[in-house]
């Protein structure tokens, strides 16, 4: 015999829901940076904020990871990481990424925000007016898309 409360969530649909990515936990975010550069802690702190457990590694240069993740020369910024088996590259703000693991995507394989934008995650400057930016998506052939719109840490 069910029990009535589990019946009535059953009938509600909610026993048999898939969980959402809010609901799940977030996948580690592996990320490579320099000691020296403030911004790229802040946008780890960003990351952690968000709800990504972060594993932060501080290396000499960041080229080696590039490499192994294959980040388009275009693309570069000022730290690399990957998380759910997508790349990340520079300050893309943790919406665009919780965005990208939620689709699911076989067709990208990463993401970037190229240069380092005023306002944007980790870039923030008080009194400054942030820049509007794209966050770029990449696929292993060498495409490219705009992913998301943001102005400083907003979507526009």
């Amino acid at each position: 015999m069910v029990p009535r409360r589990s019946a009535l969530l059953a009938a509600l649909g909610l026993l048999a829901a898939p969980p959402t990515l809010a609901e799940t936990p977030l996948p580690r975010l592996q990320v490579w940076r320099d000691a020296g550069c403030g911004c790229c802690g802040a946008w780890v702190d960003h990351m952690r904020a968000a709800g990504f457990p972060v594993e932060d590694n501080i290396v000499r240069s960041v080229a080696s990871a590039r490499r192994m993740l294959g980040t388009p020369a275009d693309l570069l910024s000022c730290h690399a990481g990957l998380v759910g088996g997508y790349v990340l590259e520079g300050h893309v703000p943790a919406l665009a990424v919780k965005r990208l693991l939620t689709a699911r995507s076989t067709t990208i394989r990463g993401l970037a925000v190229p240069a380092m934008p005023t306002g944007s995650p980790g870039m923030e400057v008080p009194g400054a007016e942030p820049d509007t930016y794209d966050v770029i998506a990449f696929d292993a052939g060498g495409g490219r898309m705009s992913f998301m719109r943001f102005r400083g840490g907003d979507p526009v």
